[in-house]
């Protein structure tokens, strides 16, 4: 079997990537190194299977050729990162629904299975906890770009749903919850690994906001092991998942804990938003998914436990540290 992953040399793609190649089957990666980097697949390259083009997901013939060639399609590339996403609505817009629609219409000629990577974002404002995959989503204002990401990909997964419908094309939606793990940067937002960064380092760790806010991280194989069941499980398709951890932080509890993971003496400080993001930023104060739709589909929950997260998180982001 071969699998197409687009956006496959960032963070969550080459450990998807790797995955695949250690069971015996071929990948065939594109990524425009945007976001993405070579330092992600190096280790991945002249393996048997294992296969790569430097391009954009927004190639309509590249994108064509690279999903006629596999048997399954695993739509990645997007815009990521709360920063890039509120200083760059245009382009979060654009690549997100177009490179959709790329891989909706080359898959649709010949019925090939994709499985769409969306996110949690799509929830928006809601405050039914813990959020369930047929609950209805409350985006926020238009004119806050913070909304113009969670819009996109609610449309990718609307876009897909609709050629399944239609054209019969067999897709799989997955809604990521602040997947974390080795390879991930925090150079557009990433809490996490900004935390371990800056505890290393010795330097105040930064907490946007009060602090109160709380969140779930998932590791990123955990994720990677829900894809792979979901891929091959035809119950699966035409369906939504909620695919991350229901273990709940608050960011000022997070930032303590990674202090102490490191062995730093690093301070916390409070960041307001006004002074973080553009004239009016929203946040959400909680955000924890309902995986039991996962559960009873895949016989499989994330199980990876925050201490451990958080422990691979540092040790990778000293390791970067160091390479520097």
């Amino acid at each position: 079997m071969r699998i197409f992953i687009t956006g496959g040399a960032g963070f969550i793609g080459s450990h998807l990537a790797e995955r695949i190649l250690d069971r015996g089957d071929r990948v065939l990666l594109l990524d425009d190194l945007s976001t993405g980097s070579m330092r992600n697949i190096e280790h991945l390259v002249g393996r048997d299977g294992f296969e790569y083009r430097i391009g954009s997901a927004l190639d309509v013939p590249l994108v064509t050729e690279c999903v006629d060639r596999c048997d399954a399609t695993v739509h990645l590339a997007a815009a990521v990162g709360v920063r890039l996403i509120v200083e760059r609505p245009v382009h979060t817009i654009e690549t997100n629904i177009g490179a959709t629609e790329a891989v909706l219409t080359a898959a649709s000629k010949k019925g090939k299975l994709v499985l769409l990577a969306s996110t949690s974002e799509v929830y928006g404002k809601s405050t039914k906890f813990p959020f369930s995959e047929q609950d209805d989503l409350q985006l926020g204002a238009t004119s806050h770009s913070r909304w113009a990401y969670a819009c996109s990909k609610a449309m990718d997964e609307w876009l897909g749903f609709a050629y399944t419908r239609e054209r019969g094309v067999p897709v799989i939606v997955v809604r990521f919850f602040n997947t974390v793990g080795p390879r991930q940067t925090g150079q557009y937002g990433m809490v996490l690994p900004n935390f371990a960064a800056q505890a290393i380092s010795g330097k105040p760790i930064t907490v946007f906001g009060t602090g109160t806010q709380q969140r779930c991280f998932g590791h990123v194989q955990d994720a990677v092991e829900a894809l792979l069941r979901l891929l091959a499980t035809p119950a699966a398709v035409g369906q939504v998942f909620n695919v991350g951890s229901d273990e709940e932080v608050s960011m000022l509890d997070l930032a303590e804990q990674v202090r102490d993971a490191a062995g730093s003496s690093s301070e916390i400080t409070l960041v307001p938003y006004s002074e973080a993001y553009p004239e009016g930023f929203e946040d959400m104060m909680r955000r924890v998914p309902d995986v039991s739709k996962l559960e009873r589909t895949i016989h499989f929950r994330p199980r990876i436990r925050l201490s451990q997260i958080i422990a691979d998180v540092v040790a990778d982001q000293r390791s970067r540290l160091s390479a520097r």
